[in-house]
Formats: structure tokens, C-alpha cells, sequence
């Protein structure tokens, strides 16, 4: 009898290899953007406040540099490399779980944010944003006056 070791996530890697082909094939073509054959898409928190937007990336491993964010006509891009871990020489096999190479992210952003207060701050592997909104889009209370 011959053991074989079950790999649920084995099945799925290799659906999402056959996608990236077809997208690689589609952008050859001129059909399809560099957003559609990022190697891996940073997981995002999007929190609103009364007077801000707060948006949070789990960007790991990615040096602050090598990330470049873009807001043009309402349309927040957050595009960036995590360069892989050179091997160690004496290594004879590898497993690797964690995704490398080119991530992109689109957030399309509300008319009533302040575009030009944007502020970014990565630390502990995150990469938090903040987005104010305009002070005329804030809510106000209005007094109904009796007479």
C-alpha cells in the first residue's frame, strides 16, 4: 500500500496557475491589464469614520519603498514587489507558501474624499492609509426651531 499525502490546497494552486496563464496569454494579446497577472493580491481592511476613510494592506515583507501608490480621477492603485528570499545554497528541497513578486490593488474612492490629504504609513508589515473626507461632505446636524 502506498501512502500518499493529501494536499487540500493542491487542487486550488493549480487553478489559480491555469488563470494566470490565460491572463499572461491575454495580456500578450492586449486584452487584459497588469492588474489581472499580479502573483499576489495583499489582503485589505477598509474602515469609514465620520471624517476618514482608513484602509489597512497586510503587506509582509514588502520594504516601504518598493511601494508606489497612485490617486487618479477617483481611483486609488496600490502597486508594489515582494522580492523572494534568496535560498540558502546548501538547501535541498523547499516548500514555499508565502506569494512573491508584483501585487496590485484598485480602490475606487467616493467623491467626497479630500484627495489631497491622503496619508500613508507602513510599520509592522501593514500598510495603513488614510483618507479624509471633505469638510463640506461632513454630516451636520440641522436645529428644527419652533415658533
Amino acid at each position: 500500500m502506498t501512502v500518499t499525502r493529501y494536499e487540500p490546497w493542491e487542487l486550488l494552486n493549480h487553478l489559480h496557475g491555469q488563470i494566470n496563464r490565460i491572463f499572461d496569454s491575454q495580456l500578450a494579446n492586449g486584452s487584459a491589464t497588469s492588474a489581472a497577472t499580479a502573483d499576489w493580491v495583499p489582503p485589505a481592511d477598509i474602515e469609514e469614520y465620520s471624517d476618514r476613510f482608513v484602509l489597512k494592506l497586510d503587506v509582509p515583507g514588502v520594504n516601504t519603498a518598493a511601494i508606489d501608490i497612485t490617486l487618479e480621477n477617483g481611483v486609488m492603485a496600490i502597486t508594489g514587489v515582494r522580492e523572494q528570499d534568496a535560498g540558502d545554497e546548501g538547501c535541498e528541497r523547499a516548500r514555499r507558501e508565502r506569494a512573491y513578486g508584483r501585487f496590485h490593488r484598485r480602490f475606487t474612492l467616493p467623491e467626497t474624499v479630500d484627495s489631497e490629504s491622503v496619508r500613508a504609513t507602513g510599520r509592522n508589515g501593514v500598510l495603513e492609509l488614510v483618507i479624509p473626507k471633505q469638510p463640506k461632505a461632513q454630516p451636520r446636524r440641522i436645529e428644527v426651531l419652533s415658533s
